[in-house]
């Protein structure tokens, strides 16, 4: 017998402004990596604020909240860390996504959520713009007031909505363009939170054998689209089936990160990447002190190159990769190699460096690469100084992998 009961629900949905458009020029794994991003984003702030992830549609979450409050809050945690990811980012780099909010009695069956209130937030997504945290007036009732400041925005006519349906937004703070646009209370408030499951908080074991699940998902999921989908162009394969199969695979990549997300310890990392400079200081000693309480030498040379390199420190970050990958580190061997196409040169040419330093030969491919075309910077003074040369680097790190 299929499990039929009814709740009522806080509904949020969100998507990616311009998401389709900019999949649609883009290859499989820009895509791939454009919704890793995306998912690693939001999914930890969902879970922050006990949000139940129902589905994926695409690049559209459908989360379920019992607290309408906290729906709310997490939005504006989510708009603040999109605003801090996209700051020093190129225009066509960034991630704006839309966030519509509605309450009500819903129907749940077999772990969908069903009814008027999930219709009436799908259509208030439609009128949303990205940036902002948009909810109906139903939401606006039932929410504790205090907490969340708010505005009336405008009253529209939703399609097969009998009523005008009047809609609120969350207000943004006041000051200038470098502040988090809703004062980033609500986002410190989840990232100082506890992981917890529906049976209590997980261990910090568990998260962190969970992390490196979705890890190794990540990278298993990606590396075996790519190579089935150059089978399929090969094979003469449509242009649509091949999207299709693109969304598929993105949905997979999606997942790991939803079941898992990131450990206490890769939050409080970004947490000190994103925290302003009057207490960036505090973030980072947090950080510092959930790392010396890992046990395992390689993991605390690892984590501690995840927070040298959010913290912009290129050369610190590729000697700790260096140090982790001696103590068998995989993830930092993919973070080394990920850093020869980092934007910053500085960060090219110390990764080039430690990877000729542990002879790491699986990286031979990239390294070809950065020595073929280089990189943004190559040749520039660094802090006025000297000048840096990653494609010069990349090249001498091949000649010391040839020894």
């Amino acid at each position: 017998m299929v499990s039929v009961r009814t709740a009522n629900l806080a509904i949020v949905f969100t998507d990616i402004k311009g998401f389709t458009e900019r999949t649609s020029r883009q290859t499989l794994e820009q895509n791939q990596q454009l919704l890793s991003t995306h998912n690693a984003l939001l999914g930890p702030l969902f879970k922050a604020y006990g949000g139940r992830v129902i589905k994926m549609i695409g690049d559209a979450f459908l989360v379920a909240f019992d607290s309408p409050t906290h729906a709310v809050l997490s939005g504006a945690a989510i708009q603040d860390r999109l605003w801090a990811h996209n700051r020093n980012l190129p225009p066509d780099e960034q991630l704006h996504v839309r966030i519509a909010i509605n309450v009500g009695e819903v129907r749940l069956e077999e772990g969908d959520v069903y009814g008027e209130p999930v219709n009436i937030a799908a259509r208030v997504e439609g009128e949303a713009d990205a940036g902002e945290v948009t909810f109906t007036e139903a939401v606006y009732l039932a929410m504790n007031r205090a907490e969340v400041a708010s505005e009336v925005w405008k009253t529209v006519e939703l399609k097969g909505i009998p009523e005008p349906v009047k809609l609120f937004r969350v207000t943004r703070s006041a000051g200038d363009a470098s502040r988090a646009p809703f004062g980033g209370k609500a986002l410190e408030r989840a990232e100082t939170a506890p992981v917890r499951s529906s049976s209590g908080e997980l261990s910090q074991k568990a998260v962190a054998l969970a992390t490196t699940a979705a890890e190794a998902a990540s990278r298993a999921v990606t590396t075996g689209a790519k190579k089935v989908q150059d089978s399929m162009q090969k094979q003469g394969v449509g242009r649509r089936t091949l999207a299709a199969y693109a969304a598929g695979t993105v949905g997979l990549l999606a997942l790991s990160w939803l079941l898992f997300g990131p450990s206490a310890l890769e939050r409080a990392i970004s947490a000190a990447a994103q925290a302003p400079k009057d207490s960036r200081q505090a973030a980072v000693a947090r950080a510092r002190k959930l790392i010396a309480e890992e046990k395992d030498a390689g993991r605390r040379n690892f984590y501690t190159g995840r927070l040298s390199e959010a913290l912009g420190e290129g050369g610190n970050a590729a000697g700790y990769y260096a140090h982790a990958v001696k103590g068998g580190s995989k993830d930092a061997q993919e973070r080394l190699i990920s850093l020869l196409s980092h934007d910053d040169c500085v960060f090219r040419s110390s990764a080039a460096s430690a990877i000729a330093d542990v002879k790491l030969k699986r990286a031979r491919g990239a390294l070809e690469d950065l020595a073929e075309a280089g990189g943004k910077g190559d040749g520039e003074k660094v802090l006025g100084l000297f000048g840096c040369n990653s494609k010069q680097a990349a090249a001498e790190a091949l000649k010391r992998l040839g020894e």
